[in-house]
């Protein structure tokens, strides 16, 4: 299934209703539709999983919203990944769901397919100073050396997320809110770049 290198993919790593990564992602889809860049929104809640287990996988097979997520992801040609930090790394909902993800494959078709043909974003948004920085290191590392995808030099940080927004959505900071525009354009561009239409 080729990609619409024109659309580009948006989620948090956090199924919290409150969430602030889920702000930051809604966020950058609104700055994608207003650049005039087509972009879906899906929430990890709605696809839920159980925690990955071999001996599972075995005797169950892959859960039907692991592939419906990588069906998804497929038909984009970038995917913006907003994850909130957990203990200096990614949040077990966020690594579980890659990690089920990576295991679907159609047939003859070579390991970890969807993340080797995409350009990832990434970003955090957290309540701390450091604005989830350090779990944004462990899922460049996740993304780029375990799952071989292409992820995005520039990545945006929000620290003191819970009064980094304001009441449309918007970040208080303009210079980062510029940032989030930035990086929305760089993984379009990026996208099609990769596909062959750059």
């Amino acid at each position: 299934m080729m990609p619409h290198t024109h659309k580009l993919l948006f989620f948090a790593g956090s199924a919290r209703e409150g969430s602030f990564n889920k702000k930051l992602a809604q966020l950058a889809v609104h700055i994608a539709e207003a650049n005039g860049i087509a972009a879906t929104f899906a929430d990890l809640g709605d696809y839920p999983m159980p925690l990955f287990n071999r001996d599972l996988e075995a005797s169950e097979g892959i859960p039907e919203n692991a592939r419906k997520l990588r069906a998804l992801m497929q038909v984009h040609g970038g995917i913006f990944i907003a994850a909130p930090e957990y203990n200096a790394s990614v949040t077990p909902l966020l690594k579980n769901t890659l990690d089920w993800v990576s295991r679907v494959r159609d047939e003859g078709e070579p390991p970890l397919q969807v993340f080797k043909t995409r350009v990832f974003a990434i970003a955090s948004a957290s309540p701390g100073r450091f604005g989830g920085v350090r779990g944004l290191i462990t899922l460049r590392q996740v993304l780029a050396v375990g799952l071989g995808a292409l992820v995005l030099p520039e990545q945006v940080s929000v620290p003191h997320a819970e009064g980094a927004f304001d009441e449309k959505g918007h970040l208080k900071d303009k210079p980062r809110q510029e940032l989030v525009k930035t990086v929305v354009g760089k993984l379009a561009r990026a996208a099609k770049v990769l596909h062959g239409e750059g």
